[in-house]
């Protein structure tokens, strides 16, 4: 099946009991057995859930991998990765990750022995001088939120094989649309299912996809164990967003293509960081290993002054000054401030997250309304 297929049918089938077209919400947390150990393929819906389990098969199905996990956030998810690991492994991430990851690596993981490098992934070098025998895991971003950089999974691949390392993609900004890390050699891949798969802003949801049973058993020990998982109510939610998630995207990338374009040729825009953009110093990586370049765009302000992102954020109307991105509604955000708060100033600025950079989620509204909306803030 091709993807505008696979979003639809992947994984699913009408209900059998009544014919219902739609994957009905089982709210319920146990099942009824008919013997001891004899039952329907499900005993509590900690462990396995109907409704979660379609949509497991159906991200499992988009991403081109086996097996899919669900949990109740994208930290979640992380989480669950994270625990594949022992005291005294070793990780290598990005230097410019999301707030949030970088928060559970250091303030939670750290403390039960668990060593974190971030470097420069765009420097293959800088990856493999952190490489030692105690290293298990590459946690892998790309586009990096927020400066968007592109990270070369292929290459990555040969690096973490080579070594015999676990390699753990977030295509949370790229989504199985525009990107699909396992083909390019990928071992994990995470969703923030919260953004772009369920792309309306209802749902806080994780996710995990993988093709080998061995990682996969694992992953459904820990999910079961810890019992992070999402509730039926939201999996609901998230399989009727994957429907229409190749039409949301195509309209996120032709509006995103659009405002960083106008921004780019703003006197009183500093840089624009989108991939789509030739200037963009990753961009034949992203043509190479994406379909296109997304919604998500950030900009800096020349004079890089504090008080004039937040004017901005302020003044614009259409754009919602909120956390999170994805969603049909464009958001704006002030990274230092808000999403990437939780890393030392001189660690955001040495990424280029400095005082005046704003992030765009860019939406599916008409594009010419967005443009006027930012034309008369930064105007």
């Amino acid at each position: 099946m091709k993807f505008g297929t696979k979003v639809i049918h992947a994984g699913l089938e009408p209900d059998l009991a009544t014919g219902a077209i739609m994957t009905p919400i089982y709210q319920t947390s146990t099942y009824v057995q008919d013997g001891v150990g004899n039952h329907k393929g499900y005993e509590y819906s900690r462990t396995l859930n109907p409704t979660r389990h379609a949509l497991e098969k159906n991200l499992a199905a988009i991403e081109n991998g086996k097996f899919g996990a669900c949990f109740g956030s994208g930290l979640a998810a992380i989480d669950c990765v994270i625990k594949m690991l022992n005291p005294g492994d070793e990780v290598i991430s990005t230097n410019d990750l999301y707030g949030g990851s970088y928060r559970i690596f250091t303030t939670i993981f750290e403390k039960y022995g668990i060593k974190f490098h971030f470097v420069p992934m765009h420097n293959t070098t800088a990856i493999k001088e952190k490489i030692n025998a105690n290293t298990k895991l590459i946690w892998v971003e790309t586009p990096t939120n927020p400066m968007m950089n592109i990270i070369d999974i292929k290459t990555i691949t040969g690096i973490a094989k080579k070594n015999n390392i676990l390699l753990a993609v977030d295509n949370t900004f790229a989504t199985p649309y525009l990107q699909n890390p396992l083909d390019l050699g990928a071992d994990i891949v995470m969703h923030s299912v919260t953004k772009y798969l369920g792309g309306h802003s209802d749902v806080v949801m994780g996710a995990l996809v993988v093709n080998n049973e061995k990682v996969a058993k694992e992953i459904y020990r820990i999910q079961n164990s810890s019992g992070a998982v999402c509730g039926p109510q939201d999996a609901f939610l998230v399989l009727r967003g994957i429907k229409t998630l190749h039409l949301r995207m195509q309209r996120h990338c032709e509006n995103g293509k659009i405002i960083a374009e106008y921004l780019a040729a703003h006197p009183k825009v500093e840089n624009v960081y989108w991939p789509g953009l030739p200037s963009h110093p990753n961009h034949d990586i992203a043509k190479a290993q994406m379909k296109d370049f997304g919604g998500m765009v950030s900009f800096s302000l020349k004079g890089n002054k504090l008080e004039d992102a937040l004017n901005i954020v302020k003044k614009v109307k259409l754009f919602a000054l909120a956390e999170s991105l994805g969603g049909v509604e464009s958001l704006i955000g002030h990274p230092a401030t808000m999403t990437h708060a939780a890393i030392p100033k001189a660690d955001r600025e040495e990424t280029g997250i400095v005082d005046s950079l704003i992030r765009l989620s860019v939406g599916v509204e008409d594009a010419d309304d967005l443009l006027t909306d930012l034309s008369n803030a930064l105007n």
